[in-house]
C-alpha cells in the first residue's frame, strides 16, 4: 500500500505492526546505562552468595520466562521490555564471567570471541532482513535477532570492561571515565561526519555496557580492588529503585513511544 494511502486511511495505519522496542530518547540511554550497572553488581552479588552454577541456572530460567513474556505481547510495554533488559544484563555478565573465572579464559580472548560473535549475529541478521535498524522490530524473526544481539553486546561489554579495568590495570573509575568519553565518539561522528545512524547506535549501545558496569563496580567493590566498598548488594538495590522510578514514569507517560512523544509535543511539554 502506498504511503499516501496509509496516511489517508486510519484503519490501515492501525493495522501496521507495532514496534516491540522503545524509541531512542534520552530516557532510553539513561535507563540502559543504569541496567548495565545493576546487572554487573547483581551478578557479582549472586555469585558470592550462591553456587555459580546455581546462580547461572536460576538467572537463565528467569531470563527465559521474561523473554517469553516479551515475545508474547504484541507491542512495546515498558516494564516488560526493561525487565528483560535487566535480566539479560545479569545473565550476560555471568556468561562473560564464567569464561574467565570458571574456564580460565583471559579477558582479551573472551573480548575477541564476543566481537566475532556479535559480528556473526549482525551478518546473519542483515543477510536475512536487509536491515539492522531497531525501528524495524515488528516481526518475531527480527525480534529474535534483536535479542540475540542485545545478549551478545552485554557479554562483549562485560568482557571489555574487565579487560580495561583488570588486565590493562586502568581500574574501574578510570575505565568508566574512558568509556564515558568513548561513548561520545559515535554521537559526534553521527552529528558532524554523517556516520550511518544504525552503526552509530550499535557502537554506542555496546559502549553503554562497560560504561555502566565500570562505575557500578567502582561504587561496589572493595577498596583493595580500587572501589568505594559500598557493597554490590546496596549498589544493586539503589540502581534497581532508580530504574523502577524511570520505568514507572515511562509506563505512565509513554514518553519513549512514538504516540507518547507526539502527545507531549502537541501539548507543548
Amino acid at each position: 500500500m502506498a504511503t499516501s494511502q496509509l496516511r489517508n486511511n486510519p484503519r490501515a495505519v492501525s493495522r501496521r505492526p507495532m514496534s516491540k522496542v522503545p524509541e531512542v530518547t534520552a530516557y532510553f540511554w539513561i535507563v540502559k546505562v543504569l541496567t548495565t550497572g545493576m546487572g554487573e553488581t547483581t551478578s557479582d552479588y549472586l555469585a558470592h552468595r550462591l553456587d555459580p552454577i546455581v546462580a547461572v541456572a536460576v538467572a537463565g530460567i528467569v531470563l527465559a520466562a521474561s523473554l517469553a513474556l516479551q515475545f508474547y505481547v504484541r507491542r512495546y510495554v515498558a516494564w516488560i521490555y526493561w525487565t528483560a533488559i535487566v535480566l539479560v544484563s545479569v545473565f550476560g555478565t555471568m556468561a562473560a564471567d564464567v569464561l574467565h573465572v570458571a574456564l580460565g579464559v583471559p579477558y582479551v580472548i573472551s573480548t575477541a570471541f564476543f566481537v566475532v560473535a556479535l559480528a556473526t549475529v549482525f551478518a546473519i541478521w542483515y543477510a536475512s532482513e536487509r536491515t539492522l535498524s531497531i525501528h524495524s522490530i515488528v516481526t518475531a524473526r527480527r525480534e529474535l535477532f534483536y535479542w540475540a544481539t542485545v545478549m551478545t553486546t552485554f557479554a562483549l561489554g562485560t568482557a571489555t570492561g574487565d579487560l580495561t579495568a583488570v588486565t590493562l590495570h586502568l581500574g574501574y573509575l578510570a575505565s568508566g571515565v574512558m568509556f564515558a568519553v568513548l561513548i561520545g565518539v559515535p554521537a559526534l561522528a553521527y552529528g558532524l561526519l554523517r556516520m550511518n545512524a544504525i552503526a552509530a547506535f550499535w557502537v554506542a549501545y555496546v559502549l553503554t555496557r562497560p560504561l555502566g558496569a565500570s562505575f557500578a563496580d567502582w561504587l561496589g567493590v572493595s577498596r583493595g580492588r580500587g572501589g568505594l566498598a559500598l557493597g554490590t548488594g546496596p549498589v544493586s538495590l539503589v540502581l534497581a529503585l532508580i530504574i523502577f522510578g524511570f520505568v514507572g514514569y515511562l509506563t505512565v507517560t509513554r514518553r519513549d513511544t512514538t504516540a507518547g512523544r507526539r502527545g507531549a509535543h502537541a501539548s507543548g511539554r
